[in-house]
């Protein structure tokens, strides 16, 4: 008999009444004079609610769900006098778990909110003001996507990083950029820096323009070289990638068996008299490991 997986929510988001929503804690003055509760505010007023709320029904008489998470979105909603918002029904009162694995809007999701926005007749300047930005911010981050492939977009579509390093991608052919996007996840670096120095490893018949001048000093001998570590290290990169599941699985269970093994007063007992040295290295691995889960 094969276990089934369990929706976390219904299938649906529905409708409420903001009456019906119950905050567990207060939105504070302080926290409403911050950048971004401010943000939220106008992205609310301007284009509705990106993320519908997480809630949870209450028993009782009436009709009541407890807000399991989007606190500042539920005060934007009331300063703004909306009395109805889309809501995802949890299935467990659990709020830590929406807090802690919330996926932020990423940079990608930004540009799209962005010229959502635009698209709806939202000023550039009143964008600006709200976001904390110039106008000439505002115009990159819409501008954000061209001449990348949509392949490498939905790779980093979850990612933050900068515009720069958007720009060094934009210098690169679509099979490039695939492969730079890859090698950044696989990496969970993000940084310019990065990108540059993954662009110098990138052979010149792979970039929109093949006429590039010697960069930092490195000889053509150099960049050749280069190119054939980064092109060594993308196939460790894979090699590593597709082993890595299987490899956690193993580890997990043997953790397990460990943690048996010392929770045995008998076995625990013999291993501290007979190998001392091996029960303080099996108790370092399964603590060290179960850190490791609870992060």
């Amino acid at each position: 008999m094969t276990d089934q997986i369990s929706l976390g929510f219904e299938n649906q988001t529905k409708l409420l009444p903001i009456a019906d929503i119950l905050p567990s804690r207060i939105v504070s003055l302080q926290i409403k004079k911050t950048k971004k509760y401010a943000q939220i505010l106008v992205s609310v007023r301007e284009i509705g609610l990106v993320e519908p709320l997480v809630v949870f029904p209450q028993s009782g008489t009436r009709r009541t769900y407890m807000l399991l998470d989007g606190h500042l979105r539920l005060a934007a909603l009331q300063e703004l006098a909306i009395n109805t918002a889309p809501c995802m029904i949890a299935k467990d009162d659990e709020a830590f778990t929406y807090n802690k694995r919330i996926s932020r809007l990423s940079t990608i999701q930004e540009h799209f909110m962005i010229r959502q926005a635009l698209k709806k007749g939202v000023s550039e300047e009143k964008l600006a003001v709200a976001l904390g930005v110039n106008v000439a911010r505002i115009r990159q981050k819409r501008a954000l996507l061209r001449g990348i492939c949509t392949e490498a977009i939905d790779i980093l579509k979850d990612r933050n990083f900068s515009g720069g390093t958007i720009g060094v991608l934009r210098k690169m052919k679509p099979i490039r950029q695939v492969e730079t996007a890859e090698l950044m996840i696989a990496a969970n670096n993000f940084s310019l820096s990065y990108a540059r120095a993954l662009l110098l490893a990138t052979p010149d018949t792979e970039l929109v323009d093949a006429r590039r001048k010697a960069s930092h000093g490195l000889s053509a001998e150099e960049r050749e070289r280069m190119e054939i570590e980064m092109e060594k290290l993308r196939k460790d990169m894979k090699a590593v990638e597709e082993n890595y599941g299987a490899n956690v699985v193993r580890l997990v269970v043997a953790n397990g068996y460990i943690r048996r093994l010392l929770e045995n007063d008998a076995v625990a007992r013999f291993l501290s008299i007979n190998h001392d040295e091996l029960l303080s290295q099996m108790q370092s691995l399964n603590e060290a490991l179960d850190r490791d889960q609870m992060l």
